[in-house]
């Protein structure tokens, strides 16, 4: 792959190689902007720039030659001297075998995959580079913990700091980096992606909106559908039951969604077998919840921009229905109790009780004591 390749995203690479071309590059940057709009596959093609033996220019454009030692260890995974730091690396930290998956960037990974290797040399090539994924999960002690890594790192050492919620960050952190920001991908040009895969066309109008700008998500989607996963059918049910949901039915329903959850697990798992299974099954747990709040978005807004413009298009009926059944102040508050229950997902609250506590709220402000 090319960094002519990324999507999209044409004025933050202009930033990067502005400053390439004026020799004026920064040690640290913060990446900032939603998931799945080329965030890290940016990070990796000018890592791969940075550590190319030849890389070329043209137009003040630079690129890696794609042919050097460097370039062919970067395209096989293997090269020593590219780093990506993630929150499942704690695993294999000296302590970290046995532990429950983490939620947090935990400190023990940055101090012993960051802090300890910044300061010995590059194998290969002339610069070391750090990709840290998920930035916003870093705690205030993982933060703390590499501000001098930050502030002044050794003169061959770059770090990129991907971030999805900049408000996370401790100032002292984001004070120590360049921030570029990745803008959201049109809803079109996500449309255009999803077509190209071979999705019916109420399927990719409907992954296009959902995506909300996030093109790597839209494409996910598109992938489970693909496989078999039948999302686009389960949100229908899903909205249908919303409509017509019962306080009474709340956890008959609950185990519904669950049962819902688990069958797109079980594809996702067949497709990214090298992630963990409790990491999948948070996701497609989370997607449930963010399809309940699509429902309830579009149940605020649908009589101020009508019924083809909101994300559930096709189901502009039970749409109105929820937007009888609850005022704006409601739907706020009840997208606000999905978000919250989005972060006891990730702190492995016992799924039944979440989608249960998740439709009770829907008849009632009462939240979960967790």
């Amino acid at each position: 792959m090319s960094i002519k390749e990324i999507f999209c995203q044409d004025r933050a690479i202009g930033i990067l190689q502005k400053a390439y071309a004026l020799d004026k590059q920064s040690h640290a940057y913060i990446f900032a902007g939603l998931d799945g709009v080329g965030k890290f596959k940016t990070a990796q093609q000018w890592a791969k720039i940075l550590l190319c033996e030849k890389p070329k220019t043209k137009k003040d454009f630079a690129d890696s030659c794609g042919q050097c030692e460097s370039c062919r260890l970067f395209e096989a995974d293997s090269h020593p001297d590219f780093h990506h730091i993630y929150k499942e690396l704690r695993e294999f930290t000296r302590d970290g075998k046995g532990k429950l998956a983490p939620v947090d960037l935990a400190i023990d990974v940055i101090r012993e995959f960051l802090i300890e290797k910044v300061s010995s040399k590059p194998t290969v090539s002339k610069r070391k580079i750090f990709v840290i994924s998920e930035g916003e999960r870093l705690n205030a002690s993982s933060q703390n913990a590499m501000l001098k890594s930050l502030e002044e790192p050794p003169e061959y050492c770059t770090i990129i700091l991907l971030c999805t919620r900049l408000e996370k960050l401790l100032p002292t952190t984001k004070s120590r980096c360049q921030t570029i920001r990745f803008s959201p991908i049109d809803e079109d040009k996500i449309i255009e992606q999803l077509k190209a895969m071979g999705l019916a066309d109420n399927q990719t109008k409907y992954f296009g909106k959902f995506a909300q700008g996030s093109l790597g998500q839209g494409c996910k989607l598109a992938e489970l559908e693909l496989a078999g996963a039948k999302i686009y059918e389960a949100k229908r049910e899903l909205i249908k039951t919303l409509a017509r949901f019962e306080y009474a039915d709340a956890l008959v329903i609950g185990g519904q969604f669950q049962s819902q959850s688990k069958v797109i697990a079980g594809i996702w798992a067949e497709i990214e077998k090298d992630v963990s299974k409790t990491a999948i099954s948070r996701r497609a747990a989370k997607l449930i919840v963010q399809i309940v709040i699509s429902a309830l978005y579009d149940a605020m807004r649908i009589d101020l921009i009508g019924g083809e413009k909101i994300i559930n298009f096709d189901q502009t009926e039970q749409i109105k229905i929820l937007a009888r059944q609850f005022d704006i102040e409601q739907c706020s508050e009840k997208i606000a109790n999905c978000y919250q229950t989005m972060r006891w997902i990730e702190s492995s609250v016992n799924e039944k009780l979440i989608f249960e506590q998740l439709l009770l709220n829907l008849g009632t402000s009462a939240t979960m004591g967790v």
